[in-house]
């Protein structure tokens, strides 16, 4: 499990243009990475839409977002193209990000259990280690709260 304080994990993801990504492309840059269970579903609209809506906040603080999910390349271009997102998506099909993160596990819904991803955001800071971890989420609000936690209006 990762703790607040702990060097963020690297990566190497494709996002939805194909574009390779890794963790020291944001190097000296405050990162969210968010975490999300499936392009294209409400609550994942919901916590997109929002970062997508206050993205503005972030840049001009030099904070980058990035989400990412198991779904394809393909599927974030047409969540990106349909919800407008202003951020990348990285594609972890292999599922090595969310295992790495600790964000891949067991999950149950109507009594059925399930393997799939936790919606779970790690706050980055510029020196590459994690700065907030947070377990729950509410995604209509949730761009407001990291902006809150890193006290950015």
């Amino acid at each position: 499990m990762l703790s607040v304080g702990d060097k963020a994990p690297d990566f190497n993801l494709n996002d939805q243009d194909e574009n390779t990504v890794s963790l020291n492309d944001y190097q000296g840059k405050k990162l969210v990475i968010y975490f999300y269970p499936k392009d294209q579903t409400p609550g994942c609209i919901k916590e997109a839409c929002n970062f997508r809506d206050n993205i503005e906040s972030f840049t001009k603080n030099d904070i980058a977002v990035i989400g990412v999910s198991i779904d394809s390349e393909k599927s974030h271009r047409n969540f990106i193209s349909k919800q407008t997102l202003n951020f990348p998506l990285l594609a972890d099909v292999d599922k090595v990000m969310v295992n790495d993160y600790g964000v891949w596990g067991e999950k149950a819904m109507y009594g059925r259990k399930y393997m799939g991803t936790f919606r779970k955001t790690f706050l980055i800071n510029e020196a590459g280690l994690i700065d907030k971890i947070y377990d729950k989420v509410k995604v209509a609000t949730h761009a407001e709260d990291v902006l809150k936690d890193w006290e950015i209006n």
